[in-house]
């Protein structure tokens, strides 16, 4: 699949006028349009919901939009769920999918109205302490061994911290109804960035094969099933990206094969996704500002790892597009590197791109979920601006840049010592 800039270089010379480099740019149209295709892949559900992960891109302005398309959220935070009220999300549009959970998060959650997803069954005494029962509770489950789609091993939920066992599960929902709980869910998250049109089929069938059983174990009907995330895009070119129609039709195959037969036709399908929903739609727009000829040949540009930590925390692949070179030959091969003092700050090793010009412009694909969101601060670098390309064609700064006062400003006392 070729990947193109939804940005030209005459635009990101215009936008960058304003608002200099490096900066997340992210695509409105996209987003809707993406937005829309999953609620039509779902809609043979009329209980559907998309509750979108704000970890993935927490800015308002974007979650604001994908409200409008009817989605919810996915918090796992205080500061996700006031996020999330802000910006006008109710009960039942919010989910709190967290692990590790402070009391205080829990008794706000339940202040908000969120649907409180328990990732233990420890939890439910915190829960019970920190608001009590709410009518409606959603339990994580973790199979535990390898997911495997055929022969093919697609990750290792054994070795995840999330979500409890069967057996445990199974004893949750007891407990969770004899205190007085009325709706129950199940929520799992068994892979993770699958590119495959198998994976959300296959996970619901588990999951639809499960709730069967937790009704005939525990007296316990779920009232939803929501599939998390796990739906990825393909960061390399080779790759095509997964079908969400044929996805949508996969799992309502499963669940008339399942559920329905089992009378439980009526329960309601939630996703949990971010990357599927965003990572495709923005971009990190930096500008080649050095370039070193030693061991090997070096781009320097101004963004780095604090903009983007997905290739140093994982080595993961983002594709690079030098703008005005799109049709260029790649017969140059670069480490395309950052400022940081730490040698995994490179964004591309041993990468054919086309000769690199200073103060030629690039785009970092596929940057719309975990690019900004994972930033931070390290050698006192400041983080990016986010801007909007709207529909109409304008652009929009979303976040301004961080500045000095800002690194500066949880500082108790700090200019006072340097006056």
């Amino acid at each position: 699949m070729e990947k193109k800039p939804f940005i030209t270089k005459e635009q990101a010379e215009e936008i960058i006028s304003k608002f200099p480099t490096p900066f997340h740019i992210y695509d409105e149209k996209a987003i809707r349009e993406n937005a829309r295709k999953l609620n039509k892949a779902f809609s043979w559900n009329k209980g559907f919901r998309e509750y979108f992960a704000v970890k993935a891109t927490p800015n308002p302005t974007i979650l604001k939009i994908l409200r409008e398309e009817g989605c919810g959220t996915d918090c796992s935070s205080y500061s996700e769920l006031l996020m999330s009220k802000k910006c006008g999300f109710r009960n039942p549009e919010i989910m709190f999918s967290s692990n590790d959970t402070p009391i205080e998060e829990f008794r706000y959650a339940n202040e908000v109205g969120a649907i409180i997803n328990l990732d233990d069954i420890t939890h439910i005494e915190a829960l019970e302490e920190a608001c009590g029962i709410p009518e409606t509770v959603c339990c994580r489950f973790n199979p535990g061994g390898k997911f495997a789609i055929a022969n093919t091993i697609m990750d290792d939920p054994g070795d995840a911290k999330y979500g409890m066992t069967k057996p445990q599960i199974m004893e949750a929902y007891k407990i969770l109804k004899e205190k007085g709980a009325k709706k129950f869910g199940i929520h799992a998250f068994l892979a993770s960035n699958t590119v495959t049109n198998d994976y959300y089929p296959t996970l619901a069938g588990i999951l639809f094969k499960l709730a069967v059983e937790i009704r005939d174990e525990t007296g316990v009907e779920l009232s939803f099933i929501n599939l998390s995330g796990g739906v990825g895009v393909p960061y390399t070119p080779d790759k095509e990206p997964n079908d969400i129609l044929v996805i949508g039709e996969g799992v309502h195959k499963a669940f008339d094969e399942i559920l329905v037969p089992a009378g439980l036709g009526d329960i309601s399908i939630y996703t949990e996704l971010g990357r599927f929903m965003l990572a495709p739609y923005g971009h990190l727009v930096t500008t080649a500002i050095h370039e070193k000829h030693t061991h090997k040949e070096y781009i320097g540009v101004d963004a780095c790892a604090v903009n983007l930590m997905r290739p140093a925390m994982y080595g993961a692949y983002h594709h690079i597009t030098v703008l005005g070179k799109e049709n260029a030959p790649c017969d140059h091969t670069y480490d395309v590197t950052g400022s940081l003092c730490e040698n995994n700050d490179k964004f591309a090793i041993d990468r054919k791109l086309p000769e690199i010009d200073m103060g030629d412009i690039l785009v970092i694909h596929d940057t719309g979920a975990h690019g900004f969101a994972m930033g931070y601060n390290y050698n006192g670098k400041l983080k990016s601006a986010e801007l909007l390309l709207r529909e109409d064609g304008t652009v929009t700064e979303i976040r301004r840049a961080e500045t000095v006062d800002d690194y500066f400003a949880t500082l108790e006392g700090f200019w006072d010592v340097l006056d």
